[in-house]
C-alpha cells in the first residue's frame, strides 16, 4: 500500500501532467494540470479551515504508518490529486476509465489503510478531485 499511496503525490501527478504536455497531448496535459491546481487549492483552503486532526489512538498518538505531509486530515490531497488526474484523462479518453478510476480509488483507500486519513477525508478529496476534472473538461477540453 505504501507505494500505491505515492501515486497520488504531487511529484507523480504533476509529473504525469507535464509528461502529457511533453508527449504531444498539450491540451490534455494543461487540463490535467488545471484540475490538479484547482483541486489542490481547495484542499489546502479546507485543510486549514477545518483543521481536523489525523487519526489518533485513545491516547492522542498518531496512528499513521507513513510520514505525514501536514497535521491536518480533511480533505485528502492524495485522493483529490489522483481523482483529478484520473478523472481528467478518463473524460478525454473514456476507454481508459476502467483502468484509471480504480487506480484513483486504490490511492484513496490506501490513505485510510495507512491510517493517515478518516474515510470521510478521502470522500471529500475524491469530490474535490472530480470537481477539478469536470471543471477542466468543461473549460479546456470541450
Amino acid at each position: 500500500m505504501r507505494w500505491l499511496t505515492h501515486l497520488g503525490s504531487a511529484q507523480v501527478t504533476i509529473g504525469i501532467g507535464l509528461l502529457l504536455v511533453a508527449a504531444g497531448e498539450q491540451l490534455l496535459g494543461i487540463a490535467a494540470l488545471f484540475a490538479l491546481t484547482t483541486s489542490h487549492l481547495a484542499v489546502q483552503v479546507l485543510k486549514r479551515a477545518v483543521a481536523r486532526p489525523r487519526p489518533c489512538d485513545a491516547h492522542g498518538r498518531l496512528l499513521a504508518l507513513i510520514d505525514l505531509p501536514d497535521p491536518y486530515s480533511f480533505p485528502s490531497g492524495h485522493a483529490a490529486a489522483a481523482t483529478a488526474l484520473s478523472g481528467t484523462i478518463a473524460l478525454a479518453h473514456p476507454l481508459l476509465a476502467p483502468i484509471l478510476l480504480p487506480v484513483a480509488a486504490l490511492v484513496a483507500i490506501s490513505r485510510v489503510s495507512l491510517r493517515v486519513h478518516h474515510a470521510s477525508d478521502v470522500v471529500g478529496g475524491v469530490v474535490l478531485g472530480m470537481a477539478g476534472a469536470i471543471g477542466a473538461a468543461v473549460l479546456i477540453l470541450r
